[in-house]
């Protein structure tokens, strides 16, 4: 992986120099972590005009491969737990001699930004903007095959909740039993708080679990990801809890598959961004559901788990191959619930077999 690293870091600083300046301060943490590896809470990268230094509190963990940062990165420690790693980064630029030093101005506070420039006066402080982001936007197949090992987690910590007695449990249990599972599957975590929604709640994007119960005849919607060295995938699905489900809960399943099949179908390598939220709202829209569809269709997954590109009404640029992404419409009726259907995809060319499906838990709407 050093040789990753390094190549990624040669095209931030080719950004960098294009944009005139010597040196770089990367402080945003999943920024850092794609450019140097797993780093130490807290740690900042000064790509310098002589030296890459990883500068941090502390020493990393070194228990775990998957935790260390590259191995042929320098390491700058400063003292003690008060003293800015991002301070000490930008006086060395400028020992180093670099008489620019690119920020990320989106990620630092308006205190931070004054105290970096109080810190090394000599220095012009330009914007890196999202350069970085930019880069993270295609993955390399090592990239993709954590993504895929995550779905796999999510997907069996969902059929093993699938598999139990649901009736009478609350949607908080439902959700911190699932997380337990994502760990005991190898996961390193929660890709974000896990969403239970039952009844009345379901279908609701971002659903915070509460005390309700699942009840006979509820809609169960649930939504959850895992995080395997770092990399993060999201899943969602809906259910009928008891009984069969109704004839409205059929037909309203049945718009939103459609729907998120279409969304699917429309991930190909130079799809506008904006055409892919738009195949999916459409067929949600020309069914009269157009006030009760969440802002956006779906959105990019790596290190953070909403990343670009964005798939919205407004949403800029074309999808590039080995980008992946979220399909997740949904439609959340008040007072009644809802469905929504997510899955994690990496956009692929036709030649390659079109979109690669990351989570494969059935789609069908099973009643448990």
């Amino acid at each position: 992986m050093s040789e990753v690293y390094a190549v990624r870091r040669t095209r931030l600083r080719e950004c960098c120099n294009a944009g005139g300046s010597a040196a770089a301060l990367v402080s945003r943490p999943a920024n850092v972590r794609y450019l140097a590896g797993a780093a130490p809470e807290g740690a900042v990268l000064l790509l310098g005009r002589t030296d890459d230094v990883l500068v941090c509190t502390g020493p990393p963990d070194d228990r775990s491969p998957q935790s260390r940062p590259d191995d042929t990165l320098p390491l700058h420690l400063v003292p003690g737990t008060t003293t800015d790693p991002a301070l000490a980064a930008a006086h060395l630029a400028a020992t180093q001699g670099a008489d620019s030093l690119a920020v990320e101005e989106h990620h630092l506070t308006v205190t931070r930004h004054r105290a970096i420039r109080e810190a090394a006066p000599t220095l012009r402080l330009a914007n890196i903007g999202g350069v970085v982001e930019q880069l993270r936007i295609v993955k390399d197949e090592e990239e993709i095959s954590c993504l895929r090992i995550g779905a796999e987690i999510a997907d069996q910590a969902l059929g093993e909740l699938l598999e139990s007695i649901l009736v009478g449990r609350t949607e908080r249990h439902l959700a911190l039993e699932l997380e337990r599972r994502l760990v005991d599957h190898g996961a390193d975590g929660p890709a974000f708080p896990t969403s239970v929604a039952t009844g009345p709640n379901a279908g609701r994007r971002g659903h915070r679990p509460t005390d309700r119960r699942v009840e006979e005849g509820d809609f169960l919607s649930v939504c959850l990801g895992a995080t395997y060295r770092g990399y993060r995938c999201e899943i969602g699905r809906t259910f009928v809890i008891g009984t069969a489900p109704a004839d409205w809960q059929i037909e309203l399943y049945d718009l939103v598959f459609a729907a998120q099949r279409a969304g699917r179908e429309s991930l190909v390598p130079g799809a506008a961004c904006r055409d892919v939220d738009r195949a999916a709202r459409q067929v949600l829209d020309s069914a009269g559901y157009a006030d009760a569809l969440p802002a956006l269709t779906g959105h990019g997954v790596g290190l953070e788990i909403d990343e670009d590109p964005q798939l919205a009404p407004s949403a800029m640029g074309k999808l590039d191959a080995c980008v992946p992404v979220t399909v997740e419409p949904g439609v959340h009726l008040p007072g009644r619930g809802g469905v929504r259907i997510d899955d994690t995809l990496v956009v692929r060319p036709e030649a390659d077999g079109g979109p690669e499906l990351l989570t494969i838990t059935t789609k069908e709407l099973l009643a448990l």
